[in-house]
């Protein structure tokens, strides 16, 4: 095509295919711009008129109209495959980066634990060319970025998890399930308590946990109140500087059925205090009631001194426990978690026993409006005609709280189980 050419000729198809493009809502400006200049262009408009209207150059104006000369519309406004700068990172090189982001710094003898982009690049850019990798000598922490993200890899972050190592979990959790199930039906469709029928042996069922290393911590100055209408002052204002006095234990438990919070704050939560937390609940509760707890798998619940307190008060206590590695399942979890976020969040003290005093008024405060907790979770799943809860019950507590010496074996029939099962004369086996 002569330089000087006034215009070009476009049939009706191809001008209304380009004025399609341009009045698209999204399109690449340097695609609309080369629309523009053939639809200008097929106006008999000069090149530099066009350049200018558009804000580009001559040459471009130029180039656009001689690709279309060449090879049509589409060559005019796509761009030649194979254009820009050649590749220089290749696949290997790649693998390779990726493989080294897929490992910890201290595979390499690095003290770092999480690669970070900057690190990362630096040793790439210091073993490459001894690994065969010599373009990556020089590698920039963009690039390196670039590969991360075509990987999708974020070797910086940490994402936690709950590994199930518990070889019976589902079980184990289907059973807690049943029992939380239970108790769903103590409640009418209003969520009104519907009490034991008499005769009935009464269940208090409750979810148990301790809560280990709660900090007393004291502040080495006054705090200063927040000041209205005060941008740098709308907050509570606390010296930096601070004094620790140790820690407390606390062991509680939430009745499933009323709602009510027990607290037993303690200097340690070993099988000692567990058993004068038994002692407490056998204290509260009615005699001939049955006490279910719902626990975790701390050894303290199934220590020998724990053994010997409930071999002593047989037909007492039942135990629940929770799959390994499943303290979710353990409602009590959400009521520590509502706890510290109420109570113990920012706490300063000035004595260990007045942490212990306020933990305890917590308790108070929360009992004197106390709400029962409802587990939801695969609850549809549950269906009691088809369960029996006292084998439930059996083979998750007792086979934990057997006398010493059936300690490891399978624990002996309770008694009511031998009596109807087997048809034999009663007997208590300690």
């Amino acid at each position: 095509m002569p330089k000087n050419a006034n215009s070009i000729q476009l049939t009706e198809e191809q001008i209304q295919y380009l004025t399609s493009i341009i009045q698209k809502g999204t399109i690449e400006v340097r695609v609309y711009k080369r629309a523009k200049i053939l639809l200008l262009k097929s106006q008999g408009i000069s090149n530099e008129s066009i350049a200018d209207k558009l804000d580009i150059t001559v040459p471009t104006v130029r180039l656009c109209l001689q690709k279309f000369a060449e090879a049509g519309i589409q060559s005019a406004l796509e761009d030649s495959t194979g254009r820009g700068r050649k590749a220089e990172i290749f696949d290997d090189a790649k693998a390779w980066v990726v493989n080294i982001a897929c490992q910890k710094p201290t595979a390499f003898g690095l003290s770092a634990e999480l690669w970070y982009p900057t690190s990362l690049t630096r040793y790439i850019n210091s073993v490459a060319e001894t690994e065969g990798y010599p373009r990556m000598a020089t590698a920039s922490v963009s690039s390196i970025r670039k590969i991360l993200r075509e990987a999708q890899l974020n070797p910086h972050k940490i994402t936690y998890y709950c590994e199930k190592r518990d070889p019976d979990f589902d079980k184990k959790m289907h059973d807690v399930l049943v029992i939380y199930k239970q108790l769903e039906l103590r409640f009418d469709e209003n969520g009104i308590f519907v009490p034991f029928p008499e005769g009935e042996t009464v269940i208090h069922t409750l979810s148990y946990d301790e809560k280990p290393g709660v900090q007393a911590i004291m502040t080495t100055s006054e705090d200063k109140a927040p000041v209205p209408c005060a941008e740098k002052t709308s907050t509570v204002k606390r010296d930096y500087e601070y004094k620790r006095l140790g820690t407390l234990s606390l062991l509680a438990a939430i009745d499933l059925l009323t709602g009510e919070a027990i607290p037993l704050v303690s200097e340690t939560h070993k099988s000692s205090d567990f058993v004068t937390f038994l002692k407490i609940l056998d204290e509260k509760y009615p005699k001939g009631d049955k006490i279910r707890i719902i626990l975790d798998n701390h050894s303290a619940h199934t220590s020998k001194e724990t053994q010997m307190y409930l071999n002593e008060t047989s037909d007492r206590f039942e135990f629940v426990f929770t799959p390994t590695h499943g303290s979710w399942l353990n409602m009590v979890e959400g009521f520590f978690s509502k706890m510290t976020r109420q109570m113990l969040n920012g706490i300063r003290v000035p004595s260990k026993d007045v942490l212990k005093d306020r933990i305890y008024k917590y308790f108070d405060e929360i009992n004197t409006v106390p709400v029962p907790y409802k587990w939801k979770y695969k609850m549809d799943a549950i269906h009691l005609e088809d369960e029996d809860v006292s084998q439930i019950v059996y083979e998750v507590v007792n086979a934990k709280a057997a006398s010493l010496e059936n300690q490891g074996k399978r624990a002996p029939i309770p008694t009511k189980r031998k009596c109807k099962e087997q048809n034999q004369d009663c007997h208590t086996e300690s």
